[in-house]
C-alpha cells in the first residue's frame, strides 16, 4: 500500500474514501436507527433523473442533480410522515420514475458522452482535488448540524412521542434530516458511485448497532469501520487490478456476513451456558438419590 500511495490519484482516492467514510457514518447512522434505508435507495436511485436533467440542459451537475434529489426527497419524506402503510410503494415509483427519467434525458442529450456505470460503482480513483474540498465540507456541516441538534435528533431517532413532549419539532426536523440525507448522497455519489454509498450507509451502522451503547458511538464505529473497508478495498484492488468501487463492496459485504456468523455463534455459546444439558442434570439427580 505504501507502493501504491506515491501515486497522487491513489492519495487522493484515499482521502475521498476516508471523508465518505466519516459522512456515511454519521449519516447512516441515523438511517439504520430512524428505519428509512429504503428511503435512502429511492433517494440514491432517484438522483439519477437529476443527472440526466443536469447533461440535458447544460446545467452544472450539482444543481441539476440537487435541486431534483431534493424535490423527490421532500416528497418521499412527506408519504412517510402522512401515509406510512403506503410509503414503501410510493418510494419505488419515485425510485423508478426518478432513474427512468434521467436515462431517457441522456438518451435525448446531443454529443451525449457521460459513463452512465461510472455513477453506479464510482470513480474513486479519479477524484480531483477539487472535489475532496467539497466533501471536506460536506462532511464538516453534517458533522456541526448533528453535534448541534444532537438531543433532538436522539429522541427523534428513538422516541417520536417523546420527541414531541419535549417541544422538539418533529416534523422540520425530519424534513432537515432528509435533507441532509439527499445533499449526502447527491455529494458523495459523483465519487463513489450509487451502489457504494448504499454500502457505506447501511453496512458499517448495521454491525455497529449491536456493539454501540450510544448513537455517538454508533457513529463513531460505523465511520471506522467504513475507512476500514475502504482501505482494504483499495488495497485489494491495487494488489489484484480490480476495479476499486466494486472491490469495497464486496469486502464491506464479507464483513457484514462475517458478523452475522459471529452473532450466531455467540448466540449459541449464551444458550449452552444459560441451560446446562440434560443428561448432566438428570444424573446429578440420580446420584442424589
Amino acid at each position: 500500500m505504501n507502493e501504491a500511495l506515491q501515486f497522487e490519484f491513489m492519495q487522493n482516492a484515499l482521502m475521498a474514501g476516508l471523508l465518505a467514510s466519516v459522512i456515511c457514518g454519521i449519516m447512516g447512522t441515523l438511517i439504520v436507527v430512524n428505519r428509512i434505508v429504503f428511503l435512502s435507495g429511492g433517494i440514491a436511485h432517484a438522483a439519477y433523473g437529476g443527472i440526466g436533467l443536469a447533461f440535458f440542459f447544460g446545467w452544472p451537475y450539482l444543481v441539476g442533480t440537487l435541486g431534483f434529489s431534493l424535490v423527490a426527497a421532500m416528497i418521499m419524506a412527506a408519504v412517510t410522515l402522512r401515509a406510512r402503510h403506503r410509503a414503501d410503494t410510493i418510494i419505488g415509483v419515485i425510485w423508478a420514475l426518478g432513474m427512468a427519467t434521467g436515462i431517457i434525458l441522456l438518451d435525448l442529450t446531443p454529443g451525449y458522452n457521460v459513463d452512465l456505470m461510472s455513477y453506479l460503482f464510482g470513480s474513486i480513483l479519479t477524484v480531483p482535488s477539487s472535489e475532496l474540498w467539497i466533501m471536506l465540507i460536506m462532511a464538516g456541516l453534517i458533522t456541526g448540524l448533528v453535534g448541534l441538534f444532537y438531543k433532538d435528533i436522539l429522541a427523534l431517532s428513538y422516541d417520536e412521542e417523546f420527541a414531541r413532549i419535549r417541544g422538539v419539532p418533529v416534523r422540520s426536523l425530519y424534513f432537515t434530516l432528509i435533507g441532509m440525507l439527499a445533499v449526502t448522497i447527491v455529494i458523495v455519489i459523483q465519487v463513489v458511485g450509487l451502489i457504494l454509498i448504499i454500502a457505506l450507509l447501511t453496512i458499517p451502522p448495521f454491525i455497529m448497532e449491536k456493539y454501540a451503547k450510544s448513537m455517538f458511538q454508533m457513529m463513531a464505529g460505523a465511520s471506522v469501520l467504513a475507512a476500514v473497508f475502504t482501505i482494504a478495498g483499495l488495497w485489494l484492488s491495487y494488489e489484484f487490478d480490480l476495479t476499486s468501487g466494486a472491490t469495497i463492496i464486496l469486502v464491506a459485504g464479507t464483513g457484514f456476513f462475517l458478523s452475522l456468523g459471529i452473532d450466531q455463534l455467540l448466540n449459541i455459546q449464551r444458550r449452552r451456558a444459560v441451560r446446562p444439558p440434560e443428561k448432566k442434570i438428570n444424573s446429578g439427580l440420580r446420584k442424589q438419590e
